[in-house]
């Protein structure tokens, strides 16, 4: 499974690619705000970081990016997904999961732009966006769960639904939380989780690793001759 950084801030994304190796990053209007920067300088320097670091390509390390959340119509969708696209190689637009995103969508892989399709929270609305091959579909799973949903049957449903059908869009567990919602994710088989920085270094330690740690460092010191 591979592991996505939610976050269009460069320091995090620097870090999560040097110390840890993330494949790919996800970006919304939240996160870029976050960065502080414009939309299109925030953008501009993921790009110039892409090439800095010979990144280049969707397959080697794709990077979503989300239009403008206040478009409505599908024509005007797929012109900002085209000025989007021009700017990185590796830039796959995010289009909401509406109908006209959907068509967007449709139209813009048509034209061999990549896509992410976003916000969905149903194994039905999965099945449109494996249908018209998008690149990504991204089915969020700690929104759901905070309302009280079951989400492992909601993500394991939707996996073996592409499973059965063959889908080649791949699956991103977004808005995930924890590192049991990883485990999970993985569990179900997934593709790939998407989660923020701290996320991910929460799900790499453990107290009892630095408890046993500890231990053992007590334990060199006490050694006769070290």
């Amino acid at each position: 499974m591979k592991f996505y950084l939610d976050s269009a801030k460069l320091d995090e994304i620097d870090k999560a690619y040097k110390n840890y190796g993330i494949d790919g990053v996800t970006t919304n209007p939240k996160h870029i705000m976050n960065s502080g920067k414009p939309f299109l300088t925030a953008i501009q320097d993921i790009a110039n970081w892409i090439k800095e670091n010979n990144l280049g390509g969707v397959e080697q390390f794709p990077v979503s990016v989300e239009i403008n959340p206040h478009l409505e119509k599908w024509e005007d969708m797929v012109k900002e997904g085209e000025k989007i696209s021009k700017i990185c190689e590796n830039f796959v637009i995010k289009i909401p999961c509406n109908l006209q995103g959907l068509r967007a969508a449709k139209e813009l892989e048509e034209k061999g732009i990549r896509t992410n399709v976003t916000l969905v929270f149903s194994p039905s609305q999965a099945i449109q966006a494996g249908r018209i091959g998008a690149k990504f579909v991204s089915p969020f799973l700690g929104w759901k769960e905070s309302n009280g949903e079951d989400c492992f049957q909601y993500m394991s449903q939707l996996v073996n639904i592409y499973r059965e059908k063959g889908y080649e869009t791949e699956i991103i567990v977004a808005a995930v939380r924890t590192g049991k919602q990883i485990a999970e994710a993985a569990e179900m088989g997934a593709d790939i989780v998407t989660a923020g920085l701290q996320v991910y270094e929460d799900a790499f330690t453990h107290p009892y690793t630095d408890f046993g740690l500890k231990k053992f460092q007590n334990a060199w010191d006490n050694t006769k001759g070290n």
